[in-house]
Formats: structure tokens, sequence, C-alpha cells
């Protein structure tokens, strides 16, 4: 069995509300009596994609478990690349990622568009997953992780910002079979859909949680949840390739 767990939008600002969120998260998964094969963070680390932001996710996401971060659209890949992954000399390249774990594989595409809230998967992302999945045995599933979904939601707001030129990703998936499913963050709440035959499975939000269309009140412009609790994914691959994904929610101390 392989389980993987999934948070996303954790936002870190220097301030103690995103922190304690993503503590009680982080703290969690560190408990649990069982050893993960992954943790994916699909996006927005920092609320404002500032040097100290990276420091302060460094520390906060250290974990005894295999971890992955990608950006999302408020993060900055050059500060990502320093912060995150260590680079002195980081460049603007977008940060694709691939952890090959035993029995699967999760691959990690930087879905961010530079000074855009919008994603795309550059061409130069697209043709990195082609190989990663060429590399991979057929018989090996394939996660593939990125911040912004390639579909709607039925999110207003999300759905303008989504990930766009999808077609491009979908025609990859219609040549490589054991693509199992597509994982994304964004959204600010758990949501299960499909894109190009496969699960795409959303991450809820740790910072905060959308309110949907039809629970605002005539007229009412918020759409975000500040008071709701931040929440997990667990993805779980069983012995028969059977992709089932759960979701928990974790008391934060604020």
């Amino acid at each position: 069995m392989i389980v993987i767990a999934h948070l996303s939008d954790i936002h870190l600002d220097g301030g103690d509300r995103a922190a304690e969120r993503t503590r009680a998260v982080m703290e969690y998964l560190e408990g649990l009596p069982y050893e993960l094969d992954a943790v994916l963070v699909s996006g927005d680390i920092a609320d404002h994609g500032r040097p100290e932001e990276y420091e302060e996710a460094r520390k906060a996401l250290g974990s005894r478990h295999p971890l992955l971060v990608c950006p999302g659209n408020h993060d900055d890949r050059t500060a990502f690349r320093r912060g995150l992954l260590g680079e002195e000399r980081a460049s603007a390249a977008p940060v694709d990622q691939v952890l090959r774990g035993e029995g699967f594989v999760l691959a990690v595409c930087d879905s961010s568009v530079p000074g855009a809230h919008r994603g795309y998967l550059e061409d130069s992302t697209i043709a990195w997953l082609d190989g990663v999945l060429a590399d991979t045995p057929h018989e090996v599933p394939v996660l593939v992780a990125f911040h912004h979904p390639p579909v709607p939601l039925h999110i207003p707001y999300v759905d303008g910002i989504r990930q766009f030129g999808e077609e491009r990703l979908a025609e990859l998936a219609g040549r490589h079979p054991h693509l199992t499913a597509f994982l994304c963050g964004h959204a600010h709440t758990g949501a299960a859909t499909s894109f190009a035959g496969r699960p795409l499975l959303a991450a809820p939000g740790v910072v905060s949680t959308t309110r949907l269309p039809w629970e605002a009140a005539s007229g009412e412009k918020e759409y975000v949840h500040t008071d709701e609790p931040p929440a997990v994914a667990f993805h779980v691959i069983g012995e028969d390739g059977r992709l089932t994904t759960h979701y928990r929610v974790v008391v934060a101390r604020r």
C-alpha cells in the first residue's frame, strides 16, 4: 500500500495564523504511527514570495517523510529555489521535480506564471513530464501534481485563474496509460473531478477554505472562510492499483 499525504496553500507570511495552522498539519503528519511514502505540498507556500517566508517554510515543512513542494501563483521561483531547494545560483526556470518511490512515481510540475495568478505548463515542463513518463515502466503508477487545476471547479474566482493550455497535457496523458491521477491545490477546498480520463484531486487549503457559490448569501462577495480548520488529503494506492482518497480535518491551535 502506498500512502501520500497532500496539503496545499499554506501562505506563510510571517504571521502567527498561517504558521500555527501549518504547524498543526505537520505535527499531525509527523505524529502518525506510519511511514508515509511522500508528503506533497502543492503550491502557495509563501504569501508574498519573500525570502524570509521561504526560510519560515523550510523550518515549518521539515519532515521525517519524503517531501516534495511545488510553487503556486503567490510564489517566486527564484526565492523558492534559494529558500527551499538550497540553490545559490537560482534561476527563474520552472521548478519541476520527481520522486521515484517504491512502486510509484510522483512528478511535480510548476504551473505558476511569473507575474500572473493564472496557471500554465511551459513547453519545457510538458517535455520534461513526457520524459518522466517515458522512463517509467508501464506497470508503475505515476501521479502528476501541480498547483492550478486544469478544469473549472465551478468556483468563479478560482476558475478565472485556473490552468490554461490544458489540451497539451491531455494529449500527453493520452499517450501514457500509466498516468494514474492528477493532484492540485489552488482552490482552497477539497474537490474531486476528472481530467483527460483520470481523477483530478484537489487538496483542501491550510490557511483558509473557499466558500462555494451556493454557500454565500445573496450579494455576499466574501469567498474565503478563515474560521474553518485546515485539512489534508491522503491518496492511497492499494495492491490492486486502485486509487482512493481520504480527507482529514486537523484541529489547529488558532
